[in-house]
């Protein structure tokens, strides 16, 4: 029996996509961060490593709504590296 393909879909655009194709951002109890990873313990929501994705993740701040609080900007500079923009 083969392993299961860990399909995550991105909090941006929506499309279902395989799990090493996004960046996982990470809440833990005191914290957030990114996980390169992607087998931290928290929650987690997933966006695409494309430039559009996180241009948009920017603009609209997602990942406050996904968390429901004010993420630092600290962390949406981190993601924008991942992606060389």
């Amino acid at each position: 029996m083969s392993k299961p393909i860990n399909m995550r879909r991105c909090i941006v655009c929506r499309q279902v996509k395989h799990k090493s194709e996004l960046l996982r951002v990470v809440k833990t109890a005191d914290n957030f961060s990114l996980d390169l990873t992607g087998k931290q313990d928290g929650r987690g929501a997933y966006v695409c490593k494309s430039q559009d994705c996180v241009a948009s993740l920017m603009k609209r701040r997602n990942l406050d709504k996904v968390f429901k609080t004010k993420l630092p900007d600290k962390l949406y500079d981190m993601i924008k590296e991942q992606v060389h923009m």
